[in-house]
């Protein structure tokens, strides 16, 4: 969900939520519409788990049981705020899981040994592993650190570890995946809307990430 000052997020994310709020687009508006095409019983009606990502402040707005209410309604079963920090996130994570929305929390390749261990134990869905120290964005190259975090992380969790910052093309996604359980992909798949693809245009995108995934 498109925020005004997206601090963790580079040129392309920034770019993207410029454009999208100037255009109107709103958390009502998004979950209005999810709201819509859900089965009216709090699942989607896309037939895949959806997942909001957006910043703390928009959680505010409404307070964290109202938002997470509304998630729930509109077919929503996981939240990540990047910008959440772990010791201010217990009011947010109870809302979340008082209407069944897993609350994911992130780990970066800084995450000492004692906070990984906390948030492997409190992480809700999945892990959100941020593969380098730094803004999202595409890169050319796979950070080194993606590798280490994610070994480390899945050493103190069953729950499943999906590689973000910096995934943009097939090989890189096939690296990802060589350590994490899965990927994922923000700036990549924006750059490209951003450019005019359309909804073909990006299926084919991903489906060349998922191809590269599964061939390695």
């Amino acid at each position: 969900m498109p925020f005004s000052d997206p601090t963790v997020d580079g040129a392309t994310i920034q770019e993207a939520s410029d454009v999208a709020l100037a255009r109107g687009a709103s958390v009502r508006r998004t979950l209005t519409e999810l709201t819509a095409m859900s089965d009216g019983a709090g699942a989607s009606g896309l037939g895949i788990p959806l997942v909001a990502s957006t910043y703390y402040n928009l959680v505010l707005q409404d307070g964290p049981k109202q938002f997470c209410a509304a998630l729930r309604e509109a077919g929503v079963s996981g939240l990540i705020v990047p910008d959440l920090p772990l010791e201010e996130a217990g009011e947010l994570q109870a809302a979340a899981a008082a209407v069944d929305v897993d609350l994911v929390l992130l780990a970066s390749p800084a995450t000492p040994p004692a906070r990984l261990e906390e948030i492997a134990r409190r992480a809700r869905g999945f892990v959100y592993a941020v593969s380098l120290m730094g803004t999202t964005g595409e890169r050319t190259t796979l950070a080194d650190t993606a590798a280490g975090l994610a070994v480390r992380i899945k050493a103190r969790t069953d729950l499943p570890v999906l590689l973000g910052f910096g995934i943009s093309t097939p090989e890189q996604a096939r690296q990802a995946t060589t350590d994490a359980d899965g990927i994922i992909i923000g700036a990549g798949v924006m750059r490209q809307v951003l450019d005019g693809a359309g909804p073909n245009d990006i299926s084919a995108y991903l489906a060349a990430m998922r191809r590269a995934i599964d061939m390695g």
